[in-house]
This record gives structure tokens, C-alpha cells and sequence, in this order.
């Protein structure tokens, strides 16, 4: 397996070193820490060798301290105190947390390449002032000793969740910031989202015996931990000492994360030509419905690799934690308690952000719909596929959720960066729901087939390498061979809306004279379909001019492809060969694949 891993490591470095003028940063973390459970505090050790692929000299560095956010007036905290609609999850939870309660991390020792460093500390960021400046090409070693407190359970991280679990082990070491080509990403944490290089991560943490460990990455010493007795039927190891140390390896991730509590049962399940899954959750009545996400699981990833691209990483590990559903590299914390197609559907969902988060890893505080939206797609389409339900339109419930969002009045465009939305409403809808339309749409604009495969070629091009909207939008043109920024400045740069009528049919001698108007700003081709009075079909396809082409015919009935709609032309008129006697309806975008928020003016019936 090592030596695989490293020819994989060698073949996304040279993919990326093929892509003209393209860098990112690389991390190697080596951790160590020690847990007392009965303090919920630990203390540790972390070596970061940090390569500098820039072509610029670093004379600082910046830490995230992820815990710092759980204290009282912190700026999540007065956030969530005051925005219009705050997250149910932590509401003013935070601001009445105790000493006792809180969350913290602190450095307590800081050094470049043996020599002490200065920093300074501004809420969930640490500012390091370096003592040699990192020069491009270059690597330096980052050492430095560090403690924490595991706050109550609030937000996705913490202690003694709502069903029990012990310890949610997230966001909860100093985590060097993402550096691309704008400068470093030092964000504060107040409420999403996360960025980071990719990298190796070793891990041990040394804890009380009775506590069973799962997570990100492999474990080293499953043996001396008694990992995977319960399942083989083997006698529990005799445990020597009140402590254990857990050893943990993860290859190519950004992030690592952790959950301990004494009573998970650890089972596993294998997906053929795929990773080997681990199921980590306390076994009782609230519960029972673990017993059949293993083979649930399994489909799934089967049918994501079939679909999306080949997931790269060996295992993969559901954990019961958290406060709903979390995505982490090589693993996911979900609450548990769920009938079976929810706790199906969380963990498909959070299992499917390993492809467009874990992989990908588009920045996602500019760009959280190519994350939260593909994935919400995507997961849609598997439920389908693993349920049998909604198999037609699987996404019609994120068009729902599009449209009421476009009535709203609280639209922003989804440029927007993912903490600075108005509302969290907003953000929600435009993430998840319009995000999601916006590949479902994109299956209407250039055809379903082409943009399947252009999601696959996304996923192999870019993988491991922070792709935005210009890689994707590139890789869809190359597949599609249409021009499509436009689609994009309309539909994440404004909140222009799609609104089409029939708005006349009159006679034209032996043919149909057809108008048509636009209602609202953004254009967009148009299937148009007739319907005689025999019942047979015809479709008028309309493209516009800044597609600089058209799409395949999907429909299977004869199709008249008609001249350019020219974005600056209200309405269009076109005629068709057909006699208005003959006439039986006029229906655009009868697949309802176009998110045409007004349908009620899109059918003519004589």
C-alpha cells in the first residue's frame, strides 16, 4: 500500500505540475497528544514541515485555533446572538457556556527550525512572525507545544453530544492556513467554512484505556488497541495500564479528525474494489438501524465510483457524533439516531463530500455551492438509485428549495463569501438547493450525457488540486464544446431569475406563428414542444447566441433547431410547420429541468 500511495502521490504531482503555472502549498504534520477525560484538556505536541511551492517569500504564517470560537463573545458567538435567523444548534448556547464549558487552544511554545518565534493571537487566528523567511522552493520546520479544552457540544465539534457520545473530535489542533495565489486564507471561524493544504498527518493520542477511537485516516496499531475484537469474535487484549495509545496515518488529506467514547461497537464491511468502511456508533435500541447501513454503504460507493470518479483513499469510517452530519477527510460524524433512509441519506451525503470537499476542495468560502450544491446533487441521484423513489426528477426537491429562495426576497448572489450572507436562510439555499440546480440545470443547457461526463473529467483533472469556477466551467466547455460563462455570471454572480411565456399563437397561412417572451432578466435556451391533435410531438429547440453552438437532441422526437434568441430581444417569434387547426399545446421545457420560477404562463392550450 505504501508504495501505491506513492505512486499516486507522484502521479497527482506530475498532473499538476502539467497544468500551466499551477502550485499549492504541502503540509507534514506529525501529533502527539495526551488526553485526560476526566478534564476534558490535553495537552500536545505538533511538527509541521511546511513546504513553500509558491513563487513567493512567506515572512509569516498563520495558525487557525478552531476551539478559541466556543467562549463567550467570541465572533461566532456574537454572530449567532445576532443574526436575523440563527442556527438552532447554537443560538446563545455559547455566550452561557462556563469556565468549565468552554473551548480553548492555546501554544504555549512556538518554533521555526529550532529558533523561538513571536506570535500573536486575534480570536480563532494565530499570527506567526517567522524568523527566516520561507523562500520559494524551499521547506522549514514549525514546532510547537499546545493545549486545549474540549468545549460542551455545540457546533460540530465538543463533548457529550445530545445522544451521548463522549468526545467529537473536530477542528481542534493549531491548523497552519491555506496559501494560494490570493495570499493566505486566515479566515476566523464564525460559523463555516473550511480551506487547507493537503498533506500527511501522523497522529497519536494517548488516552484512557476504555475508550474506543475512530476517524480520519488507518490505524497503525489496531493490535495493541484491541481495534476490531468485537467483530472477529477474538478475546479483548489484556490492557496494560490505565492509558492507551492510539496511532493514526493519513495520506494526501487536509484535515484530521477524531471521536473516542467508551461504548462504540466497531464493525466493518468491504466495498468490492473500493476502501474497506468502518462503523463506529453506540449500540442500543435508538440505534437499530446501523445494522443495515454496512450494505447500504456499499452500493453507495459503488455507485460513486461508477459515477463521480474512483474515491482514492483505502478506508473510510461512519462515526456516530457531532450535531447532524460532517464531512472529514476519510471519515464523517453523524448523529445516529435516524430512521433508515435518513441515516442512509446523511451519510451518503457526507460520504459524497469526500469527492467535492475532501478531494476537490474548492475554497469553500467563496465557493460553498460547488461543494454543499454538487454534493446535495449528487446525493440526491444515489438515494434515488438506492431507494427506487423519484428516479425522474431526484432533484426536485432542490428546486423547491431554489424557488422559495427566489421568492424570498432574502436572495444573494452566491459570490457572496459563506459567512457574510444576511441570513443564514440564504446561505442555506443558495449552498445546498440552488447549488444543486445548478448542475441539474446544466444537464438542460448542454445535455445530460455531456455533463456526466464533464463531472468525471472535473474529478480526475482536479482532484487534489483546489479547483474554483473557472477549472470547472472550463472543463464543462471542453467536454461540451459550448461556451458557458454566461450561465455562470447570471446564475451565481446576480440573482436574476428565469422566466419564459408562450405569449402568442396565431395563424400564418399553413404554419404557426409562435411568440414567446421573457419575463425575467437571465436567458437561457429553450426546449420548446408541440403537441399536435394526433398526439404526436415535434420539438423546437431555440439556442442563444453567447451558447455559441447547441446541444445534442436528448428527446428522441424530431427536433427543429431554430435561429439565436439574442439575450437583448424580450420576446422571439419563430414559426412552426405545423397548422393552427392542427394545434394541440405548446409546452417550454417540458422536462421542468429549467428553473423557470413562474410555469404557469409556459403552456399554451388551444
Amino acid at each position: 500500500m505504501k508504495n501505491l500511495l506513492s505512486i499516486f502521490g507522484l502521479a497527482v504531482a506530475i498532473s499538476a505540475l502539467a497544468q500551466p503555472n499551477y502550485w499549492q502549498q504541502a503540509v507534514d504534520y506529525s501529533m502527539t497528544i495526551d488526553f485526560d477525560v476526566k478534564t476534558h484538556q490535553f495537552v500536545g505536541n505538533q511538527v509541521l514541515k511546511y513546504t513553500n511551492n509558491s513563487p513567493d517569500t512567506l515572512n509569516k504564517v498563520f495558525y487557525h485555533l478552531y476551539f478559541n470560537a466556543f467562549q463567550p463573545n467570541s465572533m461566532m458567538d456574537i454572530r449567532s446572538r445576532t443574526i436575523e435567523d440563527p442556527d438552532r444548534r447554537v443560538t446563545d448556547r455559547i455566550f452561557n457556556l462556563s469556565e468549565s464549558e468552554i473551548g480553548y487552544n492555546r501554544v504555549t511554545t512556538l518554533t521555526q527550525n529550532g529558533k523561538p518565534l513571536s506570535y500573536k493571537v486575534e480570536s480563532t487566528i494565530l499570527e506567526v512572525m517567522l524568523a527566516d523567511p520561507i523562500l520559494p522552493g524551499t521547506i522549514t520546520k514549525l514546532e510547537l507545544s499546545f493545549e486545549g479544552q474540549v468545549p460542551s457540544q455545540i457546533r460540530r465539534s465538543g463533548r457529550d453530544n445530545r445522544e451521548g457520545i463522549s468526545y467529537s473530535m473536530a477542528q481542534w489542533f493549531p491548523k497552519i492556513a491555506e496559501y494560494d495565489d490570493r495570499g493566505w486564507h486566515a479566515h476566523p471561524y464564525v460559523g463555516r467554512e473550511f480551506y487547507a493544504p493537503w498533506g500527511d498527518y501522523q497522529v497519536e493520542i494517548t488516552i484512557d484505556k476504555n475508550y474506543v477511537l475512530g476517524g480520519t485516516g488507518v490505524l497503525q496499531n489496531g493490535n495493541e488497541v484491541g481495534y476490531g475484537y468485537q467483530e472477529t469474535g477474538r478475546e479483548e487484549p489484556k490492557r496494560k495500564g490505565k492509558m492507551l495509545t492510539w496511532k493514526f496515518k493519513a495520506e494526501n488529506v487536509h484535515d484530521f479528525m477524531w471521536a473516542a467514547d467508551p461504548d462504540y461497537v466497531h464493525k466493518t464491511a468491504q466495498v468490492p474494489n473500493g476502501p474497506k468502511l468502518h462503523f463506529l456508533y453506540e449500540e442500543d435500541s435508538a440505534t437499530s438501524n446501523w445494522s443495515q447501513l454496512p450494505e447500504y454503504t456499499i452500493k453507495a460507493f459503488e455507485f460513486l465510483n461508477r459515477n463521480y470518479g474512483v474515491y482514492p483513499y483505502p478506508e473510510f469510517s461512519v462515526v456516530q457524533g457531532g450535531d447532524g452530519g460532517m464531512e472529514y477527510p476519510m471519515s464523517t460524524l453523524i448523529t445516529g439516531h435516524r430512521s433508515l433512509q435518513s441515516l442512509v441519506g446523511v451519510t451518503v451525503h457526507e460520504a459524497l463530500h469526500s469527492w467535492y470537499q475532501g478531494v476537490l476542495a474548492t475554497n469553500e468560502s467563496y465557493f460553498s455551492w460547488m461543494d454543499e450544491g454538487f454534493t446535495s446533487f449528487a446525493t440526491s441521484r444515489t438515494m434515488a438509485y438506492l431507494f427506487g423513489s423519484n428516479s425522474s426528477r431526484p432533484n426536485s426537491g432542490n428546486y423547491r428549495g431554489y424557488f422559495a429562495l427566489a421568492a424570498s426576497g432574502k436572495e444573494e448572489p452566491m459570490s457572496t463569501h459563506s459567512d457574510h450572507y444576511t441570513t443564514n436562510f440564504a446561505y442555506g439555499r443558495a449552498a445546498y438547493s440552488k447549488g444543486a440546480v445548478s448542475l441539474a440545470q446544466l444537464g438542460y443547457v448542454i445535455g445530460e450525457e455531456a455533463r456526466d461526463k464533464g463531472l468525471i473529467r472535473y474529478f480526475n483533472e482536479w482532484k487534489f488540486k483546489h479547483p474554483d469556477l473557472v477549472d470547472f466551467i472550463r472543463v464543462m466547455e471542453k467536454t461540451s464544446n459550448l461556451e458557458l460563462d454566461w450561465y455562470y455570471d447570471y446564475w451565481v454572480n446576480s440573482i436574476k431569475k428565469i422566466d419564459y411565456a408562450v405569449k402568442d399563437v396565431v395563424r400564418s397561412g399553413e404554419k404557426t406563428s409562435i411568440t414567446l417572451a421573457r419575463v425575467h432578466e437571465m436567458p437561457m435556451p429553450l426546449d420548446v414542444i408541440i403537441t399536435k391533435t394526433d398526439g404526436s410531438q415535434e420539438m423546437h429547440y431555440i439556442p442563444i447566441g453567447l451558447m455559441r453552438g447547441e446541444k445534442p437532441n436528448e428527446s428522441g422526437m424530431n427536433r427543429v433547431i431554430q435561429r439565436d434568441w439574442y439575450w437583448t430581444h424580450p420576446t422571439y417569434t419563430f414559426e412552426a410547420n405545423i397548422n393552427f387547426s392542427d394545434m394541440e399545446k405548446i409546452e417550454i421545457d417540458a422536462s421542468q429541468r429549467m428553473a423557470d420560477v413562474n410555469r404557469d404562463d409556459n403552456t399554451w392550450s388551444k
